[in-house]
């Protein structure tokens, strides 16, 4: 008589789990967690004051350049325009902290309240 085996064969493959997962997350609506959420905002309220304050850094440089080559390499007819350049590119400069502190602060008094409400909300999850 012929002997039947039944028998279960499973191969589990770690590495093969790990690629499914990774492809079932971008198929899957995605939530924002409070957590992500708080971030969010908190990186949105200094990002337009940092943005305002480089533009105005670089530009205020690119003029207090312009304004010492006038002075130094055209200075036979472009003296006096290359000072006022570079005075120009030097109160750019010095305005970029000011912008970004202003900016940053009013973007801050705008997102407060939902902020407070969303540190409250997490708080009492904890």
């Amino acid at each position: 008589m012929g002997e039947e085996k039944n028998t279960f064969h499973f191969s589990y493959s770690a590495e093969q789990q790990k690629e499914i997962e990774k492809i079932r997350q971008k198929y899957i609506p995605r939530e924002e967690s409070g957590m992500e959420q708080l971030r969010r905002l908190d990186a949105s309220a200094s990002k337009p004051g940092t943005i305002v304050s480089v533009t105005a850094g670089i530009i205020g440089a690119l003029l207090l350049g312009v304004g010492m080559c006038c002075t130094m390499v055209w200075a036979d007819m472009l003296f006096v325009p290359g000072i006022i350049i570079g005075v120009l590119g030097i109160g750019l400069l010095a305005s970029a902290p000011v912008l970004y502190t202003r900016i940053t602060k009013k973007r801050r008094e705008k997102l407060a309240p939902e902020i407070i409400r969303l540190t409250d909300e997490l708080s009492r999850r904890q």
